[in-house]
């Protein structure tokens, strides 16, 4: 297939993956960013994002390991390390880590049972609940970095990457041809466009009596926030999830999980999906005080090796679909990369890939179709 020209609509880490991608692939790419480069504003930024293979799910462990081998071909290409594998430790109920064991293990990924006080040997700074797993091929990837090396390697391949520049216009000629209109009254002509713009997307495609795409599912956009613990040596510990069961539930706080590993900040930890529906546009960034305590006192209780009394929150935002699977697909034109937000950050080199696939017309995974059944809540 010839090249073709192609907008890409949001530079963070998912609109990054794609530029670089489709631009790998021989289009001419342009790939618009309304903030400027290093910008806090969205879903991307930051020190540290979870990599791992550990889903239950054995469409998402295939998905990780797809992705692995793209994380480092994008490293090749910049001279950039974005990701450092330190192993992962999953715990919580018996039932969530056996799963997890028979799930990489049927995958071929070297994966092993661990008891509480093994956890707590191996790793003094952390405490496990009921049964345990670890897996080597995990561990962090460098939020801000990944963002810089993909659009440092779209470049390299040929593409435009453009920040500071908001999106105001977007409309669909027919099926091969697309007008991008910015804030500066700019009109770009394309054969297609790529929309991955995060918390954004309910505005830009579901808007108005006439949506720019059907099927989109239900978006949720909140803020969420998760703190960072002063630690002795942050960047030796693993990431961890602790799985939701009897333990979890504290002070009438019940998440969907805890998350966390080491980063340059410090130990981070964080409740899974409690945070309050936002207009990206109009949130105020405040901590929660409330979710801070019970992050200290989770921090008290699960991590030992941090100071729980110096907590460091920052906010950030997430956009979820009702299933929490993504939205990755292609209606004429449009290429749409939505609802990542909570686990989708691991994937984004093979979101790129997938991306610059529909683009071709090739076909993306059906489970992540436009206008494919979902919950209609979380």
């Amino acid at each position: 297939m010839s090249s073709r020209r192609v907008v890409v609509i949001g530079g963070g880490v998912m609109g990054s993956s794609a530029a670089w991608r489709l631009a790998a692939r021989g289009d001419r790419v342009t790939l618009l960013e309304r903030f400027p480069a290093g910008h806090d504003q969205g879903s991307s930024h930051g020190t540290s994002r979870i990599f791992r293979l550990a889903y239950t799910d054995p469409f998402y462990v295939d998905l990780a390991v797809r992705s692995l081998p793209l994380w480092r071909l994008l490293e090749q290409e910049t001279g950039r390390q974005v990701l450092t594998l330190t192993g992962a430790v999953d715990h919580g109920p018996a039932a969530t880590t056996e799963a997890l064991y028979e799930a990489l293990t049927a995958a071929g990924r070297p994966v092993e049972r661990l008891a509480p006080e093994e956890v707590a040997e191996r790793w003094p700074g952390l405490r496990a609940d009921t049964g345990a797993v670890f897996h080597p091929e995990a561990g962090r990837l460098h939020a801000d970095d990944a963002v810089a090396a993909f659009q440092q390697a779209a470049r390299a391949h040929g593409a435009e990457v453009r920040h500071g520049v908001r999106v105001t216009g977007l409309s669909v000629h027919g099926d091969a041809e697309v007008r991008v209109v910015t804030d500066t009254e700019e009109e770009l002509r394309a054969d297609a466009v790529v929309v991955a713009v995060g918390g954004w997307a309910p505005g830009m495609l579901g808007g108005g009596t006439t949506p720019l795409v059907g099927g989109v599912p239900a978006l949720r956009v909140t803020q969420e926030q998760p703190a960072h613990f002063p630690a002795a040596d942050p960047l030796a510990w693993p990431s961890y999830i602790h799985h939701p069961g009897a333990a979890l539930p504290m002070n009438g706080l019940t998440a969907d999980g805890v998350y966390g590993l080491g980063s340059t900040d410090g130990v981070k930890a964080g409740f899974h999906g409690v945070g309050p529906v936002v207009d990206p546009d109009r949130r105020d960034r405040t901590p929660d005080t409330a979710v801070l305590r019970e992050l200290a006192a989770y921090a008290e209780r699960w991590l030992p090796g941090v100071d729980h009394t110096a907590p460091e929150a920052v906010t950030c935002l997430y956009t979820t679909t009702p299933d929490h699977d993504f939205v990755i697909d292609r209606q004429g034109p449009v290429t749409v990369l939505g609802g990542f937000s909570g686990h989708g950050f691991k994937f984004a080199s093979v979101v790129g890939e997938l991306a610059a696939a529909l683009v071709r017309g090739e076909p993306g995974p059906s489970r992540f179709a436009l206008g494919r059944p979902r919950p209609t809540s979380h």
